[in-house]
């Protein structure tokens, strides 16, 4: 990986030009989809025991918490109407809170269901008898127990806070272990790696909502790799890491705006308005379960990152680039 592309101008889109309208679009299109796939999004019976909650719970998770975002965030109120529909459904889909009672009784040490109430609780939807038994088992000593993954822990830590929990360990010390603390070797970073990278700077920034916290060395260096990644990526056509770099991007002081990466996911979409995670889209004989998992999470993606693209504060003219 190289890094020759010449870093994107920061001149982030203004209310009226092109470049908010076809953010705009996008956000607008993929909830659209989002929508109309809504259904894919509920939990099944067996979701408290023997689902895989990586086809259950996680998708509703990420629903949850980029929907939020943007129907707190972006400038168009019937944008925002259309992620608070879809923020409800899956609220709707936790018995409004009465599921997390059950999944904490069922794994009193597992981290998801406090991970995922707290998208709700940051929102203001509580539920009396989850808050309580969450105060028991994450005051456990074995809820203390180091984790090895660091950028999980970060998310934990952060649901901490949202619910109201003492948060078990320092943001600040679990964050230098991870890759946006370290800030390791860029020709280094792979797909794995580059995801935790783009999940430490949402956590950091609170999913850009507070993307002031992002400075400094850190902010450097994202600025200088960041155009070589996108395009490497870009070239491997996985356009869900493409996305969420560009939502990285747009937490960077100034946010630099990169016309062609941002056209080059708008072309790589579905004509129902679908992201494929990579490559193609799904071909027309594929079956409605495969084609949903292809697309959800790169699909919220883009609308979650052009929302973030979208409002990113300007930077003044005489510190422009270019």
């Amino acid at each position: 990986m190289t890094a020759t592309r010449r870093a994107a101008p920061a001149h982030p889109p203004q209310d009226g030009s092109a470049d908010a309208e076809l953010l705009d679009a996008l956000v607008s299109e993929s909830l659209g989809w989002t929508e109309r796939n809504r259904d894919r999004f509920r939990l099944p019976a067996d979701v408290t025991t023997t689902a895989d909650p990586n086809v259950t719970l996680k998708p509703l998770c990420e629903l949850a918490e980029l929907t939020a975002l943007i129907a707190a965030c972006h400038p168009l109120t019937a944008v925002r109407g259309q992620a608070e529909r879809l923020f409800s459904h899956a609220w709707q889909e936790t018995r409004e809170g009465d599921l997390f009672a059950e999944l904490v009784r069922g794994e009193p040490q597992a981290t998801y269901p406090v991970e995922l109430y707290g998208v709700f609780t940051r929102a203001g939807l509580r539920n009396a008898a989850v808050d309580e038994l969450m105060r028991t088992t994450t005051a456990l000593r074995g809820w203390r127990v180091a984790r090895e993954d660091h950028t999980r822990t970060l998310a934990v830590l952060n649901a901490e806070e949202r619910i109201g929990l003492p948060r078990h360990a320092d943001f600040g010390a679990v964050l230098a272990h991870t890759g946006l603390g370290r800030l390791p070797e860029p020709w280094l970073l792979e797909c794995r790696t580059a995801y935790g990278l783009t999940h430490d700077v949402f956590h950091l920034t609170d999913w850009g909502r507070d993307r002031a916290r992002l400075t400094g060395a850190a902010a450097d260096y994202l600025r200088l790799w960041l155009p070589a990644w996108i395009e490497s990526w870009l070239e491997e056509q996985l356009w869900d890491l493409v996305g969420e770099l560009l939502a990285v991007t747009a937490c960077l002081p100034g946010a630099p705006f990169d016309a062609v990466a941002w056209q080059r996911l708008a072309d790589a979409r579905a004509a129902d308005g679908a992201l494929p995670e990579q490559g193609a889209a799904p071909p027309p004989g594929a079956s409605a379960v495969d084609a949903f998992f292809a697309c959800y999470h790169s699909t919220l993606v883009l609308a979650y990152a052009a929302t973030l693209a979208r409002t990113a504060a300007p930077i003044p003219e005489s510190e422009a680039l270019g």
